[in-house]
């Protein structure tokens, strides 16, 4: 789930961890459709691709705080680098979380 600290609302969705190289490496390539949100954390690199995904994404990025400074919408096969890098990734199916740039999440 996710508190969104900013408005106080609780987002029932459930949170994968993308926390190994493999779970980074496939990530939502091959999916045909999700109900959950993929999160990448401790990265080296913001930069991310949607080759070989079947559907739109909402991509967020967060810095150290976990607060939302740019969000991205992407159709398959697109390249994105943020403006600056980030410390966590959210990436869901686009338009299922209603996030802004500014808020502050905790992820539970």
């Amino acid at each position: 789930m996710i508190l969104n600290k900013t408005t106080n609302e609780l987002i029932n969705i459930k949170i994968i961890n993308a926390n190994s190289f493999f779970k980074r490496f496939k990530g939502l390539m091959l999916k045909k459709d999700i109900d959950f949100a993929l999160l990448f954390y401790n990265l080296k690199d913001s930069s991310i691709h949607t080759h070989f995904m079947r559907f739109d994404i909402d991509v967020y990025f967060l810095d150290k705080n976990k607060i939302i400074f740019e969000k991205a919408t992407l159709s398959p096969w697109k390249f994105y680098k943020p403006k600056k890098q980030a410390k966590y990734i959210l990436e869901t199916k686009k338009d299922c979380l209603n996030l802004k740039i500014g808020d502050k999440l905790d992820f539970i």
